[in-house]
């Protein structure tokens, strides 16, 4: 079974027998969607070589999570936590350019926490200072551009390679694994052949997006956690969230005649208005979003 087939059994089976959140079906009917734009130039590397450009899509995906210790970090003004991540790196490459290979197996927690504005002694600091050591072993002797010439035109190829990465290995669901190769193309550095095999990037935005707009309900139980602002363990609430994402976003690409990973972008950039930041969203610590 491919990684995407995968998720998406995986996801259907939780659905099935999930007694906490269930899809609404006629409100999953009623949303509509815009395709995204570009990288936004000023949070993201965009003026870069090709080289550096596969580095820097590499790095930021290595470290694209934390969403569970969002409200623990230090934001930039006006920005969200991955922005406030993504600025940060952007601005050290900017300053320093592109860590070789044989630097990214030897980052420290110090030095990724002063890139990234945060506090060296913070959990995650030293989290993502092993995610992008991780990143440098797996690299190995490559330059970056080779990792788009083996994955040979195929984002569920480059998933699959990524999953081999103890961070990257999100079995079910592979979030961060599947949305590097939608990225890399956005940014202009790969063209693939299969990004229709994509599915949902699940994490904890889009199921709240879809949960603001009445196209996902969750039980009393869980709404109560989840409006609390307490964190979810590791369990079926957790798993239920992100399965029915999945699955409710492969209902709606058929009906919009989307891919599901355009449908991500959208609600995910959706997930950035005011109106859905007002409301609490489910909180989990893991490495996987």
């Amino acid at each position: 079974m491919r990684l995407t087939d995968e998720v998406r059994a995986n996801a259907a089976r939780i659905a099935a027998s999930a007694t906490s959140v269930r899809i609404v079906p006629d409100r999953l009917a009623a949303i509509e969607v815009e395709p995204v734009g570009e990288p936004e130039a000023e949070r993201h590397l965009v003026e870069a070589g090709e080289e550096d450009t596969i580095r820097y899509v590499l790095c930021l995906t290595a470290i694209n999570f934390g969403s569970g210790w969002w409200p623990t970090i230090k934001k930039r003004p006006g920005m969200s936590g991955y922005f406030t991540m993504a600025t940060g790196l952007t601005e050290r490459f900017r300053a320093h350019g592109a860590w070789t290979n044989a630097e990214l197996r030897t980052v420290t927690t110090q030095e990724i926490a002063e890139a990234l504005g945060q506090e060296p002694g913070h959990e995650l600091m030293a989290l993502y200072a092993d995610a992008l050591r991780q990143l440098g072993r797996w690299l190995g002797t490559r330059p970056a551009v080779t990792v788009i010439k083996d994955a040979g035109r195929s984002a569920e190829r480059l998933a699959e390679s990524l999953a081999e990465m103890p961070f990257f290995a999100d079995r079910g669901f592979y979030k961060r694994a599947q949305i590097c190769g939608p990225e890399l193309e956005r940014f202009g550095v790969a063209e693939f052949d299969d990004l229709d095999r994509l599915t949902l990037f699940a994490d904890n935005l889009v199921p709240h997006v879809l949960r603001i707009d009445r196209a996902l309900e969750y039980s009393e139980a869980l709404t109560a956690r989840i409006d609390a602002e307490q964190l979810l363990p590791f369990g079926s609430w957790e798993r239920e969230i992100r399965g029915c994402g999945v699955t409710a976003v492969e209902q709606l690409a058929k009906l919009r005649g989307m891919h599901p990973y355009e449908l991500d972008m959208a609600l995910w950039s959706r997930g950035q208005a005011p109106e859905y930041k007002a409301h609490p969203r489910h909180r989990h610590r893991t490495v996987f979003y």
